[in-house]
């Protein structure tokens, strides 16, 4: 998935100077972001309040959308590097090309996972003919340093692992949870579950509390430790917890995102995760002369073309907490 906003401005996120290490509530409200022709997305991360969550470092959720007249999801050939996309449905199909020659049809609850390294480019688009709605959620998890140059590939699982408990399924998207474990490949401590409630259910999902934890609101109507949390919005939950509580006010789906906290500074613009502001803006010339990224073939349409970087390094943040 990539960044449309045309305005990009560098951030610098990570560090553990940033992390709440204790249990907290802090609800995070959605910034609205045009997608193409036919899809708007509410983006959660990076927030104003809130960076990152361990590993994950961007999110966004969209739909549902009825598109059985619209084109669906367009995203033209796009670079990135230092990151993993993580591909997400509720509703629909999404059809990914990638320039390691990649080219697979995602369908709901199966995991796209694509690992960039050091550079990868890919496209994103409903496919013809397409289902009636699309609905679901686009994710970044940033890489380590020792693994940010990976040599780039993509995976694509069915048939994931589930956590069951009454009137709970768990989908495991990424890394552990409870003790089931995705096949998904991973390079920091991460979890990420689709949590599936029908009416009237109550769990108690266990969690690591080494961990930092948030929980994205696909549909429904749910509490999180207590709090409602409508769909496209997410509640940020801290550290420190063995256990999240959770009620589902009606059938309801939920994603719950965490890991261990990044303790690296990135700097994210655009579609690229790098280490400094020399990274970004070698990175954005080599996509604007072709080097590096590759060609993604059989996209019907042009490239994506990079907004122009602000000429200012960043420097590291200070301590807020």
């Amino acid at each position: 998935m990539s960044n449309l906003d045309r305005q990009a401005t560098p951030s610098v996120c990570g560090g553990r100077g940033f992390v709440v290490a204790e249990p907290v509530r802090e609800l995070l409200a959605p910034r609205h972001v045009q997608l193409g022709e036919s899809t708007e997305v509410r983006r959660l991360l990076p927030n104003l309040g809130r960076r990152m969550v361990g590993a994950w470092a961007f999110v966004d959720h969209y739909g549902p959308d009825d598109i059985a007249d619209e084109p669906g999801m367009q995203v033209p050939p796009h670079p990135h590097m230092g990151l993993q996309t993580v591909s997400w449905l509720h509703d629909g199909e999404v059809l990914h090309r990638d320039s390691v020659g990649s080219l697979r049809t995602i369908r709901p609850r199966e995991l796209g996972l694509m690992t960039s390294g050091k550079a990868i480019s890919h496209s994103e688009e409903s496919p013809k003919p397409h289902a009636r709605f699309l609905h679901g959620a686009q994710l970044w998890v940033a890489l380590p340093d020792a693994h940010r140059n990976v040599e780039p590939h993509f995976q694509h699982h069915v048939g994931l692992p589930t956590v069951i408990a009454p009137g709970l399924i768990a989908t495991v998207i990424l890394g552990e949870l409870d003790g089931t474990a995705s096949p998904g490949t991973t390079y920091t401590p991460i979890v990420g579950a689709d949590l599936a409630m029908t009416s009237g259910a109550e769990a108690r999902v266990p969690l690591d509390p080494d961990f930092e934890y948030a929980v994205l609101s696909m549909s429904g109507e749910a509490e999180v430790d207590g709090v409602p949390v409508l769909p496209g919005s997410m509640l940020y939950l801290g550290c420190g917890r063995t256990e999240l509580p959770l009620r589902a006010l009606s059938d309801a789906g939920l994603m719950l995102l965490g890991g261990e906290p990044f303790a690296e500074e990135i700097v994210m613009w655009w579609n690229f995760i790098g280490r400094s502001h020399e990274d970004i803006a070698q990175a954005r010339a080599d996509w604007a002369t072709g080097a590096r990224f590759g060609e993604v073939h059989g996209y019907d349409g042009g490239r994506l073309s990079a907004p122009e970087l602000p000429p200012v390094a960043l420097k590291p943040r200070g301590r807020v907490r």
